[in-house]
């Protein structure tokens, strides 16, 4: 099962996925990982994820992914409860590089598929703001979108954050 749950910066996004991940653990005795995508190349991004390390219990392992998230994904076994955090991240950290950014979505969407425990994926919805001033800017407004929507017609569930208030857009058949 995978959930992508989408919502603004500082919405909750990250607080409701862990939240999930560990209410599920509670029922299943899932083994709870964090593949993190950030990568800490200043004093604020580091406490940003330091704040979020901080966050999750002595029970979640991380494992760090900030490019190969598809590997990171198909490394994953049954019994384990998994959050991505997070996929806008790693969009930005994957067009920084220079890869193929539509075969590395490619390649995310087959292991989402394939994933064979529950997955929560964590992305930031930036589609409703204005129109961006540059090229660069634009290009990644309109990958994440994408993203997002070829995720959203894969997964089982969708979740829209807002103030720390779930909607749910698309309902789990579960």
């Amino acid at each position: 099962m995978a959930t992508l749950v989408l919502g603004g910066a500082r919405s909750g996004k990250t607080r409701y996925a862990l939240m999930r991940a560990e209410a599920l653990a509670a029922v299943t005795d899932g083994r709870l990982t964090m593949i993190a995508t950030a990568e800490a190349f200043d004093d604020e991004m580091r406490a940003r994820i330091r704040r979020h390390q901080d966050e999750r219990s002595a029970a979640w392992t991380t494992r760090e992914a900030p490019h190969d998230l598809a590997t990171a994904l198909g490394a994953l076994t049954p019994g384990q409860i998994a959050v991505v955090d997070c996929l806008t991240l790693w969009l930005s950290n994957t067009m920084a590089a220079g890869r193929d950014v539509e075969a590395e979505i490619a390649a995310l969407c087959d292991a989402v598929a394939a994933c064979p425990c529950p997955l929560l994926l964590v992305s930031n919805e930036v589609g409703w703001g204005i129109v961006p001033d540059n090229a660069l800017a634009r290009a990644f407004r309109d990958h994440a979108g994408r993203l997002h929507q070829r995720l959203a017609a894969q997964i089982d569930e969708a979740v829209l954050i807002v103030a720390g208030l779930p909607l749910t857009i698309k309902p789990s058949n579960f």
